[in-house]
C-alpha cells in the first residue's frame, strides 16, 4: 500500500513538470505558446494571434479516462469568438516527430486570405 503512493505521488510530480509548447507561426512571426496542466478546461483563457485568431491550448493529463492535450483556433470576430479548427491529442501522446507530437496543423482566415501554421511538443 505504501508503494503505491509513493508511486502515485511521484506520478503526479513528473506529470506537473510537464509541459506542452506550441510552436505558432503567422505573418512571417513565430512564436511559442506554452500550457502547464490544469485539472480543469474552462479556466485556460485564449491568445490573440494577430488580429484575427484567438488560440488555447488545454493539457489535461488528469484523470487518467479524460487525459487529453486539445488545441482550439478562433475567429476573433465581432460578434465574438468562433471555433473554426481543434484538434485533440492523447495523452501521454505518441512519441515526437518532426513537428512534435501534433504534426504540423494548417488554419486559415476567411476575411484576409491569411495563414496560420502550428505544432505542439511535450516539454519535461
Amino acid at each position: 500500500m505504501k508503494y503505491w503512493l509513493l508511486a502515485t505521488l511521484l506520478l503526479g510530480t513528473a506529470v506537473q513538470a510537464e509541459t506542452v509548447a506550441c510552436h505558432i507561426t503567422y505573418g512571417g512571426e513565430t512564436r511559442v505558446i506554452a500550457a502547464a496542466p490544469v485539472a480543469t478546461p474552462y479556466t485556460v483563457p485564449t491568445v490573440e494571434i494577430g488580429s484575427y485568431f484567438l488560440f488555447r491550448i488545454v493539457f489535461q493529463p488528469l484523470p487518467a479516462d479524460q487525459a487529453a492535450i486539445k488545441t482550439y483556433t478562433y475567429a476573433n470576430r465581432d460578434g465574438g469568438p468562433a471555433l473554426i479548427h481543434q484538434a485533440i491529442f492523447p495523452y501521454p501522446p505518441p512519441a515526437a516527430a518532426r513537428y512534435g507530437f501534433s504534426g504540423m496543423h494548417f488554419v486559415y482566415e476567411t476575411l484576409r486570405d491569411g495563414e496560420m501554421q502550428y505544432w505542439c511538443e511535450l516539454k519535461p
